[in-house]
């Protein structure tokens, strides 16, 4: 099924779990993502970034490929634009049939934010799409933007604006960031922030930079009130590392074979993650008729 983010959102802050958000360029990626969550009975949240779908993974091509895969299947499928900043990016994946937007002005003022939020949240809601946006800032883990709690979320401004922009989930900033942490380094998250956080709002809560932030981490944040975990760089390395090893055996693999075989390692990764995060055996199927599991 071919959906937007909220409900299945709202399923996960109702039951608490999280949902996968994996980002995603190409064919193989896609096949990998919605045949795990088909086979773990899992809704899924396939994402991509403004940068990469400039580089790589045009949207124009990708949204109507994803939407006929998750039409083939019995699960929650949302295809979402990840860290939208600039209007022409939103506008974009829209008119491509895109099922969710991220709108990120976190860089922005508090008012700014609001400003900028408020407006894409009225047009995803018009077009049937969910919006998501974030408030305090998930920086990158190479400047140590993770240790900076300056950029952390302010609960009393989080419900404010909510209120005020109407946005259906709010990304939020805890101690974790974008990209590869120094090797063996684990971060230290808020939870204390985050369960005030998930009191006052009482709305599904999202954490980005998800790679790399430690299994004990990822449980608890789930415990606290995270129904959205983003993964890039963790999902990219399993497929990077599955194919260096295949073309290291043997150099003279078949392209094929070599994609077959990165497809195969990102869906153990995922369907590992699934069950780190309490989405599996969420959904079961019918006669075509697909049952939520409390």
């Amino acid at each position: 099924m071919y959906v937007s983010m909220k409900d299945m959102l709202w399923h996960a802050h109702d039951n608490n779990y999280a949902v996968m958000a994996i980002n995603c360029v190409n064919m193989e990626q896609a096949k990998a993502i919605i045949e795990s969550a088909q086979e773990e009975h899992s809704a899924v949240i396939i994402n991509i970034s403004p940068r990469q779908m400039k580089a790589h993974g045009y949207p124009e091509i990708l949204a109507p490929m994803i939407k006929n895969m998750a039409e083939r299947v019995n699960v929650p499928v949302a295809f979402n634009l990840d860290h939208g900043v600039n209007y022409e990016d939103i506008t974009r994946v829209i008119h491509c049939g895109f099922s969710s937007v991220m709108i990120d002005s976190s860089s922005f003022s508090f008012e700014e934010n609001i400003k900028r939020t408020s407006v894409v949240a009225r047009i995803a809601h018009a077009n049937g799409l969910s919006c998501e946006a974030e408030l305090g800032h998930v920086g990158i883990a190479a400047q140590e933007d993770n240790k900076n709690q300056d950029l952390y979320t302010n609960p009393e401004q989080a419900k404010e604006f909510v209120d005020k922009t109407q946005c259906d989930c709010l990304a939020v900033a805890i101690g974790t960031a974008h990209g590869s942490y120094p090797k063996d380094f684990v971060p230290k998250l808020d939870f204390d922030r985050l369960k005030v956080l998930k009191e006052t709002l009482k709305m599904p809560l999202v954490l980005h930079g998800g790679s790399g932030a430690g299994d004990e981490n990822i449980k608890k944040a789930v415990e606290c009130g995270i129904n959205k975990i983003n993964v890039c760089t963790d999902f990219f390395k399993h497929a990077q590392n599955a194919m260096a090893i295949a073309l290291k055996e043997n150099p003279n693999i078949d392209y094929m074979d070599v994609n077959m075989i990165a497809e195969d390692e990102m869906k153990k990764f995922i369907k590992n993650y699934m069950r780190l995060i309490g989405s599996d055996h969420r959904y079961y199927f019918e006669e075509n008729v697909v049952i939520e599991l409390d």
